[in-house]
């Protein structure tokens, strides 16, 4: 039998005082794993394997330091007072503090300059990403500063990228990928995240021939050429769907684990909802390749390599799970 029952972990640990530094350095490793403080020198985490070696290695540093540590795990049902434990990692005050920087963050952002407002949202999104890691009891507090986040990401769209695509409600038909060999594509220029993505998606997965247009505008877009993630376009969002999701649909390719675990990041990155943990890495390194970049083809080809580690990451990742 299976014991489902919730266990704890528990750190008992002894420094000399004289050890300030060290010591400081050990208290900043255990709030940074979100270990609450049961009293001083006793720390709790709700078990798993990885909160355990983190722990056993705060221990052993103890240790080194000529201090005791002593590392416990308990099953709650050896315990009469579990009752108290769950508040000690209540982040409702973290999760309320962020939805209100993010909320200044909407109202300044129509005064700012693009890359100053990416900027504060990626640090938005950063802190609401190290919450999460340490959010182990998960409430209201976090879907009300998701929702916080995902509108922040229209915001930031309807400030500055203006032609970003309203969702349809269509069905999605499934499509022949014979059909779409050595075809045009066209999407609007300066490639984000759903473009990005979406035109990797088609180049490797879809139509190893493509040829792709950046447009200036979507009303540039020639009748001979495929368009995608733009309002009017062959492939554009449908319901709750961002282009990604639509491709991967419309050829068939929802049955792949890898790519539907890239789709969840490209749909939070895109326009909110569940959070990824990778996600917030993504975008820095999509921001920093964009400013570098010379054009949307050299964007491609560089993205196009992140995006295929991230793929063979998840495939790696799910063969493990199996």
């Amino acid at each position: 039998m299976t014991d489902s029952s919730q266990h704890w972990l528990i750190l008992v640990m002894s420094l000399s005082g004289r050890a300030g530094t060290p010591r400081m350095r050990i208290w900043r490793a255990l709030r940074s794993l979100g270990a609450a403080v049961m009293r001083d020198g006793v720390y709790l985490l709700p078990a798993n394997s990885l909160r355990k070696e983190a722990l056993q290695q705060q221990a052993d540093a103890v240790r080194e330091l000529g201090g005791k540590a002593l590392l416990l795990e308990v099953d709650e049902s050896t315990m009469d007072t579990t009752e108290l434990l769950l508040p000690l990692f209540d982040r409702t005050s973290d999760f309320q503090d962020l939805v209100g920087d993010v909320s200044e963050w909407q109202e300044a952002c129509p005064g700012l300059e693009e890359r100053e407002a990416q900027r504060r949202l990626i640090q938005l999104q950063r802190r609401f990403q190290a919450i999460v890691e340490v959010d182990f009891f998960p409430g209201l507090g976090r879907e009300r500063a998701i929702a916080a986040l995902a509108e922040a990401e229209a915001v930031y769209n309807r400030c500055f990228v203006p032609d970003e695509p309203q969702a349809i409600q269509a069905d999605i038909p499934e499509r022949d990928r014979s059909a779409f060999r050595g075809r045009v594509w066209a999407t609007r220029r300066r490639l984000w995240v759903d473009r990005v993505a979406s035109a990797w998606l088609i180049q490797r997965f879809i139509d190893s021939e493509a040829r792709f247009l950046w447009l200036e505008s979507p009303a540039q877009c020639p009748p001979e050429a495929l368009g995608f993630d733009f309002d009017g376009a062959t492939f554009t969002h449908v319901d709750d769907k961002v282009t990604f999701e639509v491709l991967l649909a419309s050829f068939n390719l929802e049955g792949d684990p890898a790519l539907t675990r890239v789709a969840e990041l490209v749909h939070y990155l895109d326009v909110g909802g569940l959070s990824v943990p990778e996600a917030v890495g993504v975008k820095l390194m999509l921001a920093g390749a964009r400013e570098r970049c010379e054009n949307d083809d050299v964007l491609l080809e560089h993205i196009g390599v992140l995006l295929d580690d991230l793929y063979h990451a998840y495939q790696v990742g799910n063969s493990e799970n199996q």
